[in-house]
């Protein structure tokens, strides 16, 4: 049932101009959006300095441009692939070398600009599309899936948005997508050679992304499920394969049990009730993305308190569309686990849970927040966009009931609809919701570009370099350290002060004998009222 073409047509058609309308979103306005605190820290890895190198060159600088910050955010003739790999392992073991080890080459290639090194990410999620195909036929041998899956994918927010950082996570869905593959086919056909395929993607997506251990366990308890608890043979080779990618980890794992020193944002607690919204907030990211209804940031992982409740407010369509989507997910899941074959309903289980499971359980016995991060669940939403791929293509091949068919042709449409309206929209915006703590940082720069001959001062150097893309060239920048007393020189209209630390801002109104004036507050942005005065006078 599934080739009756008078009956496919529309769909067909409608799949490819979704996959157009995918690919063109991923590259549309690539270099509008904010380059934002995370993505300053990619280019710095690629130029191969670390946090620490850059703080004592920015503060021996003294008054610097903006200029001076792009020698540190691409390839640099001092530095190379080796000070890279050094940068991470002494500053952030837990990013993983491969995705930076690729880009360098890819910005030494073609030079550095916001677009360039944002486009490999581009570029990379364009493989997501043959990878979920094949997944899919190998999983259940029905092309529908795998093109709807394609469909849903090419116009999912949330690979789209990640799809212009430059950041892993268009890799890491790759090498997800990969080594799930390999290992179905080796399941499939245990061959020495199938094994060994698996073996080299596993090593591969544990370079790529820390969570890829994560997505191993996955594999180990979907063999356990599927041999029924039994080491059989297809097990045995599977420790065999995962044993060797680990034991090829290890080097790297001990560099991260050494100098990983946390994220303290990651275990502030959160109140139930906004763990429970911001959890339907990012399932939604799969389908459709909220932050098309409002110009203030969803949530600030700084601050616990849910910060933009009036997007949620029963008045509004957004809870209602996301209660529909939840409601769309766990059916797909019941479907999927009722109709489909054991093996492809535990291999999609353990993709979908899996992960939520290891960050929700310790948010909720301990506190944290680490599942609230959309970024952290891209296996779940693989698998969410699988499963409900096999829930709508089933459903479009029966034909036997004409108005089950118009209601899952409607279900279809609409739910790719909705998410190229969410592409849509988010393509022409400055900021987003994944930006996190950049957010407001363009609407921070048009205050500081309406002056003439403005100074911005800060504790945080890569702050200011992400601001610095922003900003009219005649800008000037001062990086203080934690503690010190900056001297201020004379010629500026106006001095800001970008994010400081609290020490920062009585340090300056003592020294200065002036008071600084919050004027933007969400963005954190200061003045310093003496110096406005005199700009006033001039």
């Amino acid at each position: 049932m599934f080739y009756q073409k008078p009956y496919f047509t529309w769909l067909k058609i409608f799949i490819a101009i979704t996959l157009i309308l995918g690919i063109c979103f991923r590259f549309i306005n690539i270099d509008r959006k904010v380059y934002w605190y995370d993505e300053t820290i990619t280019s710095l890895r690629i130029a191969g300095y670390t946090r620490g190198e850059l703080e004592d060159i920015t503060d021996e600088a003294g008054i610097i441009s903006g200029k001076f910050f792009q020698q540190y955010q691409g390839t640099n003739p001092n530095k190379n692939v080796i000070n890279t790999i050094n940068s991470l392992a002494t500053e952030n073991p837990e990013h993983l070398p491969i995705y930076f080890v690729l880009l360098r080459w890819w910005v030494k290639l073609f030079g550095h600009s916001v677009a360039v090194t944002r486009s490999f990410s581009a570029l990379t999620s364009l493989l997501i599309f043959p990878c979920i195909y094949w997944l899919c036929r190998e999983l259940f041998n029905q092309p529908l899936v795998g093109e709807i899956a394609i469909a849903l994918t090419a116009v999912s927010p949330i690979s789209v948005l990640y799809a212009q950082e430059a950041r892993v996570y268009s890799l890491f869905t790759v090498t997800i997508l990969l080594s799930s593959i390999a290992l179905l086919r080796a399941m499939k056909i245990p061959t020495k050679r199938n094994w060994k395929i698996y073996t080299v993607s596993l090593i591969f997506a544990l370079y790529t992304h820390l969570f890829s251990i994560l997505l191993a366990l996955g594999h180990g308890s979907y063999i356990l499920l599927i041999e029924k608890l039994k080491l059989t043979k297809k097990f045995k080779s599977y420790l065999l394969a995962s044993v060797s990618g680990f034991l090829i980890f290890l080097p790297w794992f001990i560099v991260i049990i050494e100098h990983f020193d946390g994220t303290k944002w990651v275990s502030q607690a959160a109140p139930l009730l906004t763990l429970l919204k911001r959890w339907l907030i990012n399932l939604g990211f799969t389908f459709i993305d909220i932050q098309i209804g409002s110009p203030e940031r969803l949530f600030d992982v700084k601050n616990i308190v849910f910060d933009n409740d009036a997007l949620l407010s029963l008045n509004t369509i957004w809870p209602y569309l996301l209660l529909i989507t939840l409601v769309l997910v766990i059916y797909s899941i019941y479907f999927i686990c009722r109709n489909a074959p054991k093996s492809v309903s535990i291999f999609i289980l353990t993709l979908i849970l899996l992960t939520p499971m290891t960050l929700i359980i310790p948010d909720l016995i301990s506190g944290g927040q680490r599942s609230t991060i959309p970024r952290y669940f891209i296996p779940s939403y693989l698998g969410i966009k699988i499963s409900v791929a096999y829930l709508l293509a089933t459903n479009l091949s029966n034909f036997s009931n004409q108005v089950q068919y118009k209601l899952w042709q409607i279900v279809t449409v609409t739910l790719i609809s909705v998410g190229v309206i969410s592409c849509g929209i988010s393509s022409q915006a400055e900021t987003w919701w994944h930006k996190y703590s950049s957010y407001y940082d363009p609407q921070v720069a048009k205050i500081i570009n309406q002056t003439n001959n403005p100074l911005v001062i800060s504790n945080h150097s890569l702050r200011l370099a992400s601001l610095s893309y922003l900003l009219n060239p005649q800008v000037k920048f001062k990086f203080v350290e934690v503690g010190d007393i900056p001297e201020i020189p004379d010629g500026f209209s106006h001095v800001f002060v970008f994010r400081p630390e609290w020490s920062l801002i009585s340090r300056l109104e003592t020294q200065e004998n002036s008071p600084l004036e919050l004027v933007h507050n969400s963005g954190e942005l200061w003045i310093l009222k003496a110096s406005e005065k005199k700009s006033q006078r001039k």
